[in-house]
Formats: C-alpha cells, sequence, structure tokens
C-alpha cells in the first residue's frame, strides 16, 4: 500500500514538474567550472615547470597547500551551509575560489603560487559540501545518489574542457591571462545562482506534486547536531575514513596524470589533451553508472546498504588493473586502463558521497560532508609529499599506481567495519 503510494506521488510529480533537475544542472555547472580551476595547474605543469624552474618536490609542495586549505575549509563549510543554508553558503564559496583562481595569473615564485593555492582550497572546499546540501534539499533518498552522480559528473567535464581550452588560451595569451579569463567567464554562474537557487518550499518553479514528492522521506529535525555528538558518532568516521583513502587517488590523477602522460609517452602542452578528454570521458560515464546502479538496485527492492556496498566493491575491482599502468608502452592501452580507474573512482564516489544523507539528518549532511572532505585532504597532503619524494628519488609512477590500485578496497572495509548496516543515526 505504501509503496503504490509512493508510486502515485512519483508518477504525479513527473507530470507536474522536474525543476529539481534544474537543480542538479546549476551544482553540474558549478562542478565543472570548480575542476577547471583546479586542474589548470595540472595541464600547465609542463609549462610552469620550464618557466619557473619548479623541480618535482616544488610542484609537490605548492598542490601540498592546496589540500591543506582544502581540509580546513571544507569542514568550515561543511558547518556554514548547515547553519546558513547552500544558496549563500555557495556563493561564498564561489567569490573566494574565483579570486584566489585568477591571483594565479599575477604569481611568480612557488611561495605566491602556495598562497594563490591555498586561497583557492579556501573557496573550493564549498563545493560539495553545498552541493550534496542542495540535493538533501531537493531530492528524496531513492534518487539522491542518481542526483549526485550526474553534478559529480561536472568535475569530468571540467577536467575535459581544460586540457582542450587551457593549452589554446596559453599559447594565445600566456599562462598568466589563461587564468584570468576563466576566472572572468565563470562569474556568470554566480549570478544565475543567486537568482534561481531557493529551497523547495520558497520555490514558485515548484509545483505541489513535486514538492510531494521531494518530502516523501520522513521528517528530520531541523536544527543542527552538535558536533561532539557527530565526532563519536561511528558512521561520521565510516564516511570520512572512506574519503581518506579515495580523495589522494583523484587528486593524483588530476594533478600527475598530465606530467605523466608527458614523461611517459612524449606528448607536449597541445598533444596531451585527447588522451585526457578520453580519460574523462569516462569518468563521466562512471559518476552516472555508479548513481544509476545503485539506485536502480533500490528501486528493485535491495536494501540501501546493499545497493551501495555492492557498487562501490564492483568499482574498487575495475580500478585494480591500474597498477600495471606503467609497464604499458601503447599509449591508447594506458589511457583505457586509467580510463576505467578513473571512471571506477566517480562510481565509487558518487555512492561514498551519498552515506552522509542516507545516515545522517538533512540537517546534519553538510558537517559530515565537512568532516569527511577535510580527512580527505588531509589524505591527499600526504600523497602530495609521497608523490613528489617517490618521483625526485626515484623516476617511477610504479608505486603511485600501486597505492591508487589498492585504496578502494581498503575505502569499502572501513566503511563496512564501521558502518555494517548503515543504519541512521538518531539526532541527539
Amino acid at each position: 500500500m505504501v509503496a503504490a503510494e509512493s508510486d502515485g506521488i512519483g508518477k504525479a510529480a513527473e507530470r507536474a514538474g522536474r525543476y529539481r533537475w534544474v537543480i542538479v544542472s546549476l551544482l553540474f555547472l558549478a562542478t565543472c567550472i570548480n575542476y577547471v580551476d583546479r586542474q589548470m595547474i595540472g595541464v600547465l605543469k609542463p609549462t610552469l615547470s620550464a618557466d619557473l624552474g619548479w623541480t618535482e618536490t616544488d610542484f609537490a609542495n605548492v598542490i601540498f597547500f592546496f589540500q591543506m586549505a582544502y581540509a580546513i575549509g571544507y569542514i568550515g563549510f561543511g558547518r556554514i551551509v548547515d547553519v546558513i543554508g547552500a544558496r549563500f553558503g555557495f556563493a561564498i564559496a564561489f567569490v573566494i575560489w574565483q579570486v584566489a583562481h585568477m591571483a594565479h595569473g599575477g604569481a611568480y615564485s612557488v611561495t605566491q603560487f602556495a598562497m594563490a593555492r591555498f586561497g583557492l582550497g579556501i573557496g573550493e572546499s564549498g563545493n560539495f559540501p553545498a552541493g550534496i546540501k542542495a540535493v538533501t534539499e531537493w531530492f528524496p533518498a531513492k534518487e539522491r545518489a542518481l542526483a549526485i552522480g550526474i553534478f559529480n559528473a561536472g568535475a569530468n567535464v571540467g577536467a575535459i574542457i581544460t586540457p582542450l581550452a587551457v593549452p589554446m588560451l596559453t599559447v594565445a595569451y600566456g599562462w598568466r591571462m589563461a587564468f584570468v579569463i576563466t576566472g572572468a567567464v565563470s562569474l556568470v554562474w554566480l549570478v544565475a545562482w543567486l537568482i534561481m537557487y531557493r529551497r523547495p518550499t520558497e520555490h514558485k518553479k515548484v509545483t505541489s506534486g513535486e514538492l510531494a514528492w521531494i518530502n516523501q522521506d520522513p521528517v528530520d529535525p531541523v536544527t543542527p547536531m552538535p558536533w561532539k555528538r557527530l565526532i563519536t558518532v561511528k558512521e561520521t568516521w565510516a564516511y570520512a575514513l572512506g574519503k581518506f583513502f579515495i580523495d589522494p587517488i583523484w587528486w593524483f590523477f588530476l594533478f600527475w596524470l598530465p606530467g605523466y602522460l608527458g614523461d611517459r609517452y612524449d606528448l607536449d602542452l597541445l598533444s596531451f589533451g585527447p588522451p585526457l578528454v578520453a580519460i574523462y570521458l569516462l569518468s563521466d560515464v562512471g559518476s552516472i553508472a555508479g548513481g544509476w546502479l545503485s539506485s536502480r538496485l533500490i528501486a528493485a527492492g535491495k536494501s540501501v546498504n546493499y545497493a551501495r556496498k555492492l557498487t562501490m566493491f564492483i568499482c574498487a575491482c575495475a580500478v585494480t588493473p591500474v597498477f600495471f599502468a606503467q609497464s604499458i608502452d601503447n599509449l591508447w592501452l594506458a589511457v583505457l586502463v586509467i580510463g576505467i580507474a578513473t571512471a571506477a573512482h566517480q562510481a565509487f564516489s558518487a555512492n561514498l558521497y551519498t552515506l552522509p544523507s542516507d545516515l545522517f539528518p538533512r540537517a546534519a549532511v553538510g558537517s559530515v560532508v565537512g568532516i569527511g572532505g577535510t580527512i580527505g585532504a588531509i589524505g591527499g597532503m600526504i600523497m602530495a609529499k609521497y608523490a613528489g619524494y617517490v618521483l625526485d628519488s626515484i623516476g617511477s609512477y610504479t608505486p603511485l599506481f600501486a597505492v591508487a590500485g589498492s585504496a578502494y578496497f581498503l575505502a569499502l572495509l572501513a566503511v563496512h567495519l564501521l558502518s555494517p548496516r548503515l543504519e541512521r543515526v538518531e539526532h541527539a
């Protein structure tokens, strides 16, 4: 009877309106911009190293300060969006990261770049806490993995755009103006966000049918959970340790992959674009497919616990072959292996990102996402230092790919041991 009523609401919502998907498109675009700004330093690594005389350790130190700021900002913005909401929380983060992004164009030393990256990390850290908060406000539990998968796919689109557009901008105007131009154009999104985003109950374009669909889940408490409660709950650390293990791998792919392809296959600023595009196109498929698969399993009657964990296990298996990437001589075979790994990462990540909304009341989601993002960024700081040390000392990416091939099993193990059934946490 309940299932029939739920299906009826869903059909009514589909007929009455789909404005929640417009919100997802805004989050998708923001994440796309986020990753263009983030990945530019990776794409420009050979150019910056030649122009400014950077070593691998210098580059790793610049990335380290971005990760440090990301760790600080993530936990801060997680709380901010729980208190002031996704609309203004996201807007504040966006302004900070665009100002810092454009400041890269005026940097001349490692220290100045590190300062600019620190500001970028503070601002960009607000993207996912605010985005997941928005999805939690606009979507019922059964659609959240798909919605998060779609907006998370913006990361891959941004990673596709960057190696295509940035080299051309750099050749035409120089790398300094490339930072300024991309930052200035992105400000259009901020205007659209402030005009179009409201909570569903406050939005004139949301019909009563769609609002009923959005609010079909049991009502959560509206007051944020105290920090002392959140940090003592195992489920918080299930999410956070999952992030600790997998986030550094994505940072490694994002920041070091252009340099790896250039060194291993003798590619330059213009020629490594197509391989990177192919890799991140596969990542896009993975992001959406991962959200679709767990949502499909839930719709078929499987438990949330079964659906999320089975999907993440499949993804962990798909990453494993990347261990052998360094030994592959054929460029496009290496692209396929790495692309499958990045696709599996995004599918895994889309499901991991749903855990705070699966496990916690809405008022606590931003804070839990913030804690997890901070722990993930700390893992990224460790990975950055490790990558710089390995590449300067032995000059091989094999140890780095070995870490990537095993991290997802460790993440899933941590999630399962700390939350065997993915049971919801009661507000207190």
